[in-house]
C-alpha cells in the first residue's frame, strides 16, 4: 500500500488541526504517517510515495521548526525521492504566500511534482493577542483540507502519481 507523509508544525494548533483533517481523509485510501516536522527525519521521507506539507507562517516565512525539518532532511533525501507528489498547506494570520513559496522553492530543490495548488487558510490573527491564541480552524476550511488529504491519497492508491 502506498504511503503519505504529512509533516506538520504549529504552536497555535491551526496546522495541526488541518494536517489532521487531511490525514483523516486520506487514510480511507492509504497509509498516512502524521508526523510533527521535529520528529520527521530523512528515513520517514524516504519511506513515502508521496507528501503533504503543512505549516504555519510565521513573520512572512514557514515556522523555524518547519525549516529545521527540511534543512535535517534535504541533503540526505536529494536525489532520491525526484518525482513524488507533495500538496502544501498553510495556516497564515495575513496572507500566507510568500511561506507557500519557501515549500515550493524546497519541494523544487527536491524535484517533487506539485498536485495541488497551495491551501493558504487565513485566521486575520493581526494582533499579539490572537496571533498567540489556539487556533479553531472553521469546518468549511477544514473540508478544503479533507479534499486535498483524500484527492492525495486517492491519486497515490491508483497509481496516478
Amino acid at each position: 500500500m502506498a504511503q503519505l507523509l504529512i509533516v506538520y508544525h504549529s504552536r497555535t494548533g491551526g496546522a495541526r488541526q488541518m494536517a489532521e483533517a487531511a490525514a483523516e481523509s486520506a487514510r480511507a485510501e492509504t497509509e498516512v504517517e502524521l508526523v510533527p516536522a521535529d520528529q520527521a527525519g530523512p528515513e520517514d521521507v524516504l519511506a513515502a510515495d508521496g507528501y503533504i506539507f503543512c505549516a504555519p507562517e510565521n513573520l512572512a516565512a514557514i515556522s523555524g521548526l518547519m525549516k529545521e525539518f527540511f534543512d535535517r532532511c534535504y541533503y540526505p533525501v536529494l536525489g532520491q525521492i525526484e518525482g513524488r507528489p507533495y500538496a502544501q498547506m498553510i495556516c497564515a494570520g495575513s496572507d500566507g504566500e510568500n511561506a507557500a513559496c519557501q515549500i515550493a522553492r524546497i519541494a523544487t530543490g527536491w524535484r517533487l511534482k506539485e498536485v495541488q495548488s497551495p491551501l493558504i487558510v487565513c485566521t486575520h490573527a493581526q494582533t499579539p493577542e490572537a496571533i498567540l491564541a489556539r487556533k479553531t480552524i472553521p469546518e468549511d476550511q477544514l473540508d478544503r483540507c479533507r479534499e486535498i488529504g483524500a484527492a492525495l491519497g486517492a491519486g497515490l492508491a491508483m497509481g496516478i502519481f
